[in-house]
């Protein structure tokens, strides 16, 4: 039977996640206050930008806060940033403590918002839930603690694995409800990412259609530059990065960069992989949604940078077909790549399997 501490602190679990998509480059926090057993006020990072949880959850209480207890995921913020630090709301609202899921990974925090509250005579306690709360946050943590954004590779196929026929058709693999879902991980990241190959056998927007959601970044990898100047992918709806190489037509990438998308080169023949990587850290990306074709996600998964694995396998057999993963270089069985964490679900005739890759 749960304890008290981990009913609450899963209560303002469930209040972080849904801030999914909407809080990045922040950490999805919830938060709870209560007195006894009585919640006196909850609320959640609702936007990046807003109220923190813990200012939201005070700001929603109906009566004073003085001697209550706190439940929050995630470290409060003792710095300024877009909004002031939650810490000192806390402090002046009189709450007696403060019960804590992780410590903050970010640098500006790190300790600091616990050693200010003890400082200012509130008893903190923290690491209830704490697998929970850093589950929650991956994306987060693995963004401060190794400086890396977190990877996820998504893909349809066949029941024989495929991902389109030998034509190159695959409109549409997946039914409906799978595509919907499919459209919820991009919303939930921060980029996709797809190769050329994709935007010009498919012509893809990569925005958020199907479901209410941010439209992340839209990364096409395209060595040559032959992106048409047409192609949906360079609309309006949503923000366009060309990830190009030294050797590209430089009068092409004017003709893009006229039309208001960006073009960086990172390597001479091929796309550097983690040179773009280092680029999108710098530009506060903590999750890439990989859609592919082929080739881009095997070279993901070939030089280890994928943690997550997203597979929407349909009900239909297409025989000889475009793979969905090329040549991995593997010559035994013991050296495959292995799926921890494995869940699977139904979405109508499709099944979906979810994965994390052993480390």
């Amino acid at each position: 039977m749960a304890s008290r501490d981990e009913s609450f602190m899963r209560r303002a679990i469930r209040l972080a996640q849904r801030g999914a998509g909407w809080v990045s480059p922040n950490p999805m926090v919830g938060a709870v206050i209560v007195k006894g057993d009585r919640i006196l006020a909850e609320g959640y990072h609702r936007r990046f930008g807003g109220d923190h949880a813990e200012v939201d959850a005070m700001k929603r209480a109906k009566e004073p806060l003085r001697g209550a207890t706190m439940y929050v995921n995630l470290e409060p913020c003792c710095h300024w940033g877009k909004t002031p630090p939650c810490v000192e709301a806390i402090v002046r609202a009189g709450i007696r403590e403060v019960v804590i899921a992780n410590l903050d990974p970010n640098p500006l925090v790190a300790g600091k918002g616990v050693k200010f509250l003890e400082e200012h005579g509130v008893k903190v306690r923290t690491g209830v839930l704490e697998a929970e709360g850093r589950t929650l946050n991956r994306a987060y943590f693995k963004y401060h603690e190794e400086g890396m954004p977190l990877i996820t590779a998504k893909w349809a196929q066949s029941i024989d694995g495929r991902i389109a026929t030998s034509t190159g058709d695959s409109h549409w693999i997946s039914s409906e409800g799978a595509r919907r879902y499919a459209h919820g991980l991009r919303a939930a990241h921060d980029a996709v990412l797809v190769g050329i190959g994709t935007v010009l056998a498919d012509d893809p927007q990569l925005t958020v259609r199907l479901v209410r959601g941010r439209n992340p970044l839209r990364v096409v990898l395209d060595s040559r530059l032959q992106t048409p100047l047409e192609a949906k992918v360079l609309g309006a709806e949503a923000p366009t990065l060309i990830v190009t190489t030294s050797k590209a037509d430089q009068g092409k990438a004017k003709a893009l960069r006229d039309r208001g998308v960006e073009v960086v080169e990172k390597g001479e023949d091929r796309v550097d992989l983690e040179g773009l990587l280092e680029e999108l850290v710098q530009r506060q990306v903590l999750s890439i949604l990989v859609e592919g074709g082929r080739e881009v996600l095997t070279s993901f998964l070939k030089e280890g940078l994928v943690d997550r694995v997203v597979v929407v396998v349909a009900p239909k057999i297409l025989g000889t077909g475009i793979e969905a993963i090329g040549d991995l270089g593997l010559k035994r069985i013991k050296d495959a790549l292995g799926i921890q964490e494995l869940r699977v679900k139904r979405i109508g005739p499709d099944w979906v399997f979810e994965g994390w890759l052993k480390r």
